[in-house]
């Protein structure tokens, strides 16, 4: 954020935070497998999230990757962080499936699922796919181990958790999607993968967006930890927002009344979900409503498999953001909050 980009710091910068984001993804997902939870969609470029996917998975390795990639591959409205993992989880199997090397090819196209579409599409509704093709040309899969190889806790590996392909499966299908795999025996073997397309135009809604731009307003944080508090008021101040912070709900719901009651009322609020001892978000945001049921709460989280997460304006909040939060997504949220 204070750095500038022509800086050797700012591309280290950006590689400890591209790292971090990955760690992130990481730990939600082992969260979304031991308890569940539906993903946290978003209008999303997959031919991005491949080509990131890719060039993390296979960094230091010999296996060379072949990209074909429709220019006009449609968007999806995916959770971003579950479908990159789907990625580098199909491409990690590639590459420990070639140990002396070879070639993985991902192609990722357009598609169209008729009423008549082959027996192996059955599971999916008529419309707009995007599909991905992952194939290695590795050792294989033999028939057996292949009716098998989405269960939990299979693994072809002597060191394997079994986890990596069940936690895949399940993400593509929680996404409406599928997934299906073929393998030959010292040829390779080939995933593929259909996610519904959005009707939605990526350029449309990244025009609306403001991005890293300046913003106003009074905001209320709902946050315990003091060292969290110092960097959300550093990234606040810098985009020109007044920030004020409660420790949980109950001071919260105080400033907000006290704010309202001196006719200068919060642009909006970010409450976090839980806070140990005290009362979290959403018994506050109840409370808050019916202080004032136009208030703008932002719901923020580490858990992404809280039910909350996924359905936030059901709660009555209006927004929601991820923990740990980033410069950009802070900022966007309160824009799309604010206006």
């Amino acid at each position: 954020m204070y750095a500038k980009e022509d800086e050797k710091v700012a591309k280290r910068l950006d590689n400890a935070e591209k790292a971090s984001l990955r760690a992130q993804d990481l730990t939600q997902q082992l969260l979304t497998f031991s308890k569940g939870g539906a993903p946290l969609k978003r209008l999303s470029s997959i031919k991005d999230l491949i080509q990131e996917a890719v060039d993390f998975s296979l960094r230091g390795s010999n296996v060379r990757c072949d990209l074909i990639l429709d220019n006009e591959l449609w968007p999806a409205d995916i959770d971003s962080g579950q479908i990159s993992q789907v990625i580098h989880n199909l491409i990690i199997n590639a590459n420990q499936a070639m140990p002396s090397g070879g070639i993985v090819s991902v192609q990722a196209e357009n598609a169209m699922v008729d009423e008549g579409c082959p027996e192996v599409l059955v599971a999916l509704k008529p419309g707009r796919y995007v599909k991905m093709i992952i194939r290695d040309e590795g050792c294989g899969i033999s028939e057996e181990r292949l009716q098998k190889i989405f269960d939990p806790y299979f693994t072809t590996k002597e060191k394997g958790s079994g986890l990596g392909l069940f936690t895949t499966y399940s993400i593509i299908k929680k996404h409406d999607g599928h997934i299906d795999v073929t393998s030959t025996i010292d040829v390779g073997t080939t995933f593929s993968i259909y996610l519904p397309a959005s009707d939605q135009s990526l350029h449309a809604s990244a025009s609306a967006s403001p991005g890293l731009t300046a913003g106003s307003g009074k905001v209320l944080v709902m946050e315990n930890e003091e060292e969290l508090c110092d960097v959300i008021e550093g990234i606040l101040l810098h985009f020109g927002y007044e920030v004020v912070f409660a420790r949980d709900g109950v001071e919260a719901i105080a400033a907000y009344q006290q704010a309202q009651e001196a006719w200068a009322p919060f642009d909006a609020i970010i409450m976090d979900l839980t806070i140990p001892g005290g009362m979290g978000g959403e018994e506050a945001i109840g409370r808050l409503l019916e202080l004032d049921p136009e208030v703008k709460a932002i719901v923020a989280s580490g858990y992404a498999n809280d039910p909350i997460m996924a359905d936030y304006r059901a709660y009555g909040f209006v927004g929601r953001i991820a923990k740990p939060y980033r410069t950009d997504t802070l900022n966007q949220a309160l824009q799309d909050v604010i206006g």
